[in-house]
């Protein structure tokens, strides 16, 4: 049990200086910085750094990664089929499997302020559930460092590949904690049976959904209709996530909004990772619509990309960058979508600096959120469950309680 402890001289995201109580894990009270404190709780000196909510990384392949290994050539041509081909060449020939390598990842991932990832392990015939395996031995060792979130996602197709249905039920079962989807028409040239399947499995095990939706146009809106289709038929509003949706980005604005508007209704989030594509969809009307838009890293110099670092005050700036968000009330979105938007999406309460929210933080030496997000500045500690995990950019193998060197944080 974490013991009670005031973080003192802490300057939050709304612009208030307070003093920050922590106990069990939580955050118990935010005081004012002019309010003498309650003795004789310990006080640690936030030192004025800028203190953010966790991140959390709404989209990552942790078992694609090359973390951990030397430079290597990005491999396949620009389809998305060549990509998938060309992993399963690549995975068997790699000296560290996909837990080790997920390990280097993570670890990065803590250090830079994450405190809770949602990422996909890959599902097909030939590897079995190997992925989904190697990432739940991957949450076990950051447990109470990180939280996992794992998708079980069938990156090779559904209908094409017969039996994967029956591995993604057995993942389910296994630990993953949401069923995955990809491209219904593109990829299986079935959606009927795509949807119907996965949906089938979420509803018999009472886990939700995150399908990646590449598909341009007209063809992705009508898988994007399906998807609502079934949301709303089996009362699954809240827990169903569209990753990418370029679609939206590529009809007219009438049938954009009509799709955005109904997604909003049935409850469909919109993850995004903010770059790599000419048509991204519209993320400011998307939030606008009522549809919580989270973010994520996706592809972290992995088998699909070069590129990636697994920050997500950086992936904020991507997106302001990507977008032309210029105000800060468009930064403050971006900060929102790498934050308390992917909170939601996971159905997660409390979340945040706020009373009751689980004590998952870390410190920028910043002004306000917005330079924060140009600024880039490293982290100077970060916290899960009012516990440090990493200070000065280095992971602590063993959290510690925060005035653990004499109530100083840096």
């Amino acid at each position: 049990m974490t013991p009670d402890s005031y973080l003192t001289n802490a300057l939050l995201p709304d612009g208030r200086r307070a003093h920050v109580r922590i106990a069990e894990g939580r955050i118990a009270e935010i005081r004012p910085a002019d309010r003498p404190l309650d003795a004789p709780v310990p006080t640690t000196d936030a030192g004025g750094d800028l203190v953010l909510p966790g991140f959390v990384d709404g989209h990552m392949h942790l078992d694609k990664t090359l973390m951990g290994l030397p430079w290597r050539p990005h491999g396949g041509s620009g389809t998305r089929m060549s990509r998938i081909e060309n992993d399963k060449k690549v995975w068997p020939t790699l000296p560290l499997g996909p837990a080790e390598r997920a390990g280097h990842l993570v670890d990065l991932c803590v250090r830079q302020g994450t405190t809770h990832i949602r990422s996909h392990a890959d599902v097909d015939l030939e590897g079995g559930l190997s992925k989904v395996e190697a990432l739940l031995a991957v949450r076990e060792r950051f447990r109470g460092q990180v939280d996992l979130t794992i998708v079980a996602f069938p990156q090779s197709g559904v209908m094409r590949c017969p039996g994967v249905l029956d591995l993604l039920d057995n993942a389910v079962a296994l630990g993953a904690d949401l069923v995955g989807g990809i491209d219904p028409c593109e990829i299986d040239r079935d959606p009927k049976g795509q949807i119907d399947g996965i949906f089938g499995i979420a509803a018999r095990r009472g886990v939700g959904l995150d399908i990646h939706l590449h598909e341009p146009g007209e063809l992705g809106i009508h898988s994007l209709q399906q998807i609502c289709e079934r949301t709303e038929a089996l009362g699954l509003a809240g827990k169903v996530t569209v990753s990418h949706g370029f679609c939206l980005g590529m009809v007219g604005e009438r049938k954009a909004d009509e799709t955005m508007a109904r997604m909003a209704r049935c409850g469909i989030a919109l993850a995004t990772h903010g770059g790599q594509s000419s048509t991204p969809p519209p993320l400011l009307r998307l939030r606008a619509a009522g549809v919580n838009v989270f973010a994520g890293s996706d592809d972290v110099r992995d088998t699909w990309s070069p590129y990636g670092n697994g920050d997500m005050l950086e992936r904020a700036m991507l997106i302001g960058w990507r977008n032309d968000f210029r105000h800060d009330e468009d930064l403050f979105a971006a900060f929102d979508m790498v934050t308390a938007a992917g909170a939601r999406a996971h159905g997660n309460a409390t979340y945040g600096l706020t009373v009751g929210a689980p004590a998952d933080l870390c410190a920028v030496q910043a002004s306000c959120v917005p330079e924060a997000i140009s600024a880039q500045p490293p982290r100077t500690w970060v916290m899960k469950a009012g516990r440090i995990v990493a200070r000065g950019g280095v992971r602590l193998d063993a959290p510690e309680p925060i005035n653990t060197h004499g109530g100083r944080l840096r």
